[in-house]
């Protein structure tokens, strides 16, 4: 072997073991590659982690909604036809209670009873509503009641209404009680349109239906009268 052989070889051979520990280390960094993306890995898993209280926020949000959804059961209309009716169906009981002995027309007697026995539990239902609500129960005076479009009457109208008897008063009480009924239409009309309330425009439904239809039979009444 000459000598530029074996130079040749030596310098081979000792490149060889060079290249060995390169490799290893590209396997080393490969490996702390690997151990690299472990790591990203468990920071997935912490995203998830961000990702999981996301859904919990967006949980959050959507118990909110549904909160706010159910506190949208009850609007300002609700509330306000609960408390302005309330007083308009008591004057009704009011002059229907007047009947007893006054009115001499046997229909007329009929439908005050049937005031009475359908106005009265109503008065009882949306006292109910109101207090469950957490709003004030109003039994007295509103303001703006009686002033006119809502069909109250004034205290001098029940005075002189109070006063009558036989024809007079059934006459009397069948106008009132016309005006009084288009007032609660109205009324009950503004809780369909602007209520959210089921319960409460429920109410008002049967209000529009069964007044209207006493309105028409009241005017019956006053043709023959």
């Amino acid at each position: 072997m000459t000598a530029f052989t074996r130079a040749f070889r030596g310098k081979h051979l000792h490149r060889k073991p060079v290249r060995r520990v390169a490799a290893a280390g590209v396997v080393a960094a490969g490996a702390l590659m690997l151990s690299a993306c472990g790591g990203d890995g468990e920071g997935a898993s912490g995203m998830s982690g961000m990702d999981h209280g996301g859904s919990k926020s967006s949980a959050t949000a959507t118990a909110t909604a549904t909160t706010a959804d159910q506190a949208g059961d009850v609007g300002r209309a609700d509330i306000t036809f609960a408390q302005m009716m309330i007083p308009h169906h008591q004057q009704a009981v009011e002059m229907a209670e007047l009947v007893d002995g006054r009115a001499s027309d046997a229909e007329i007697k009929d439908l005050a009873a049937k005031i009475e026995k359908a106005q009265g539990p109503e008065i009882e239902t949306m006292t109910g509503w109101l207090r469950s609500w957490g709003k004030p129960t109003v039994t007295g005076d509103m303001p703006g009641m009686g002033m006119g479009g809502d069909g109250m009457m004034s205290d001098k109208d029940m005075k002189k209404l109070k006063a009558m008897r036989g024809k007079e008063f059934d006459k009397m009480f069948a106008q009132m009680m016309i005006d009084h009924h288009d007032g609660a239409i109205a009324m009950a009309k503004t809780e369909q349109k602007s209520g959210r309330n089921a319960d409460a425009r429920k109410m008002a439904d049967a209000i529009v239906t069964g007044q209207t239809a006493e309105v028409k039979r009241l005017r019956s009444m006053l043709d023959r009268l």
